[in-house]
């Protein structure tokens, strides 16, 4: 658990470092992103707008979907004061993303 901790550690200094920009900035970097060593791959952005900031994780996998078990753990270190929504998806996709939406006030 301690390697989940610092990189996850990493991926929030890195998203509050360099929020993207909405509607302009879409373009995510590699340091929002991180591989387990069993293929977890993990995207944590923070999106800001003049109204609203939206924290995001996206996991993906190229074999299977992404358990409940190997997210939450990220979730739970990473995502900061609320409960994440998880987006739909299309069926048969081993993509799972996760949003927090919060007012800019």
């Amino acid at each position: 658990m301690a390697g989940i901790d610092s990189e996850a550690a990493r991926l929030r200094e890195a998203a509050e470092a360099k929020p993207l920009r909405l509607p302009v900035n879409r373009k995510v970097d590699e340091s929002h992103h991180a591989v387990t060593p069993d293929g977890l791959s993990i995207w944590y952005t923070i999106q800001v707008s003049p109204h609203n900031r939206i924290q995001e994780v996206v996991f993906e996998r190229t074999d299977r979907t992404p358990t409940d078990e190997e997210c939450k753990p990220w979730l739970d270190l990473l995502i900061d004061g609320a409960e994440p929504t998880e987006a739909p998806t299309f069926p048969g996709s081993t993509t799972r993303r996760f949003e927090v939406f919060a007012s800019a006030s």
